[in-house]
């Protein structure tokens, strides 16, 4: 378990406070298998596999918290991580839901739901994230630790928005 840097907000609290991994791994484990086509055969369906999607998410976020790090950003490294993993829950919710909506018939008032609520998550996401991430960054250097954010979340849910099952 990763230890937090004492934030300056607390005044008295002399130990640090334990950092939670864990909700952000099983999210984005979560994400990862609804995520996986059903097929057995890997080569053939084109989608993303478990591991394409894990190293998306981790690799991505580990990005932009270097990013945030280097752009002088007083935010610790696990917090970054945490605030990025956590914000993936609202496009897990809507990869459930996407799963769901694709159950029915495929037509253009499917694909419009899920566009809807792809659309909706994704902004939840970047609100979410940002919210916390823009502030702890220099006034002048706030857009380029954003716009990292942005393309991060949009990648995550164009997987989502393109998926298809078989």
């Amino acid at each position: 378990m990763a230890e937090a840097e004492e934030s300056p907000g607390d005044p008295g609290t002399a130990s640090p406070r334990p950092l939670d991994l864990w909700g952000p791994l099983i999210l984005c484990v979560t994400l990862a298998l609804m995520l996986q086509r059903d097929s057995v055969d890997s080569e053939k369906d084109g989608g993303p596999q478990f591991a394409e999607v894990f190293v998306i998410v981790w690799f991505g976020a580990v990005t932009i918290t270097l990013n945030s790090k280097l752009l002088g950003g007083n935010i610790s490294f696990f917090q970054s991580l945490c605030v990025l993993g956590y914000c993936i829950l609202p496009l897990t919710v809507a990869m459930l839901i996407c799963r769901l909506v694709l159950l029915a018939d495929p037509g253009p008032v499917n694909f419009m739901v899920r566009l809807f609520v792809v659309i909706v998550m994704f902004a939840w996401s970047i609100v979410a994230s940002t919210a916390f991430l823009a502030d702890s960054q220099p006034p002048n250097r706030r857009a380029l630790a954003v716009y990292p954010v942005f393309l991060f979340y949009f990648v995550i849910s164009w997987m989502i928005l393109t998926f298809t099952p078989q």
